[in-house]
């Protein structure tokens, strides 16, 4: 199934000092998509595919990182890369891209964007693709399936349908670890969850945070287990792109230091993170 690329402006200007608005504006002007000595935080040397914003490639829907909402693009990666184009003076665009162009680094290397939050896991695999920020939330792989159904793990699947998403590490545990079962690939995690709910397969398997947000109104279905996969999330920039890469580093640290990240975590899932 064929999607559309929409873009989806999330604007935070108003919100910014007067100061810092005056500052911003004076960076938009003939520099190339390059922000100006007088940009707000310093970074002239972060370079932009598109003047006066911040673009950001993601997958929707991906509950509650990314999803739509009244017409604009929210969630918990939203929020944390607001901080970046917050300081930087822009605002911040959302692209919807199918996965597969942002875990390979296509969609970067493309100039497409310039970034990717997309509750993506680092892998040795993608960082040879992008480069990726510091950590910012732990993930593992869980398995979805509707209450009563009798599939408590991969072994109760054998001769069934599991769906999985394309390109994700959910899709390679499964290849490796789901034997006997029929593995039915879907695009987005939104196709995958509907083709649960309305019984095309057996279980779904993904990231454990966005199977655990859908069961909270889908009362009929469950997650019934997780795999210690032991996933860390990054924020991806095209190979080389130092600059903006020390930029989200310095505020996923700030955002922890400060309690920033706190909040916006509670705000997502309706808890304080689990403290090591």
């Amino acid at each position: 199934m064929a999607r559309r690329t929409k873009l989806t402006k999330l604007t935070k200007l108003a919100v910014l000092p007067a100061l810092t608005l005056a500052m911003a504006l004076a960076g938009c002007g003939d520099g190339g998509g390059e922000t100006d000595e007088g940009a707000a935080g310093g970074e002239s040397n972060v370079q932009l595919v598109n003047e006066g914003k911040l673009t950001t490639c993601t997958g929707l829907p991906y509950k509650p990182f990314q999803y739509e909402e009244g017409g604009d693009v929210v969630g918990f990666d939203v929020d944390l890369v607001d901080l970046v184009a917050e300081d930087l003076g822009v605002e911040q665009e959302i692209v919807d891209t199918p996965f597969d162009g942002i875990q390979s680094g296509a969609d970067l290397n493309a100039g497409k964007c310039d970034l990717a939050a997309a509750g993506m896991t680092i892998t040795d695999v993608r960082e040879k693709n992008l480069d990726f920020s510091d950590p910012y939330f732990e993930a593992t792989q869980a398995l979805l399936a509707k209450k009563g159904s009798g599939v408590t793990d991969l072994a109760s699947l054998s001769g069934k349908k599991l769906a999985v998403q394309n390109g994700t590490t959910g899709f390679d545990y499964a290849q490796e670890n789901a034997k006997d079962v029929e593995l039915v690939n879907f695009e987005d995690l939104g196709l995958l969850l509907t083709a649960v709910e309305t019984g095309q397969v057996d279980a779904g398997i993904n990231d454990n945070g966005v199977l655990y947000d859908w069961v909270k109104e889908k009362t009929d279905f469950e997650v019934t287990t997780e795999f210690d996969t032991g996933e860390e999330y990054g924020i991806g920039v095209k190979t080389g792109n130092k600059a903006l890469l020390e930029l989200i580093n310095k505020h996923i640290a700030e955002a922890k230091s400060s309690g920033k990240y706190d909040e916006i975590y509670e705000k997502w899932f309706g808890k304080a993170p689990e403290s090591k």
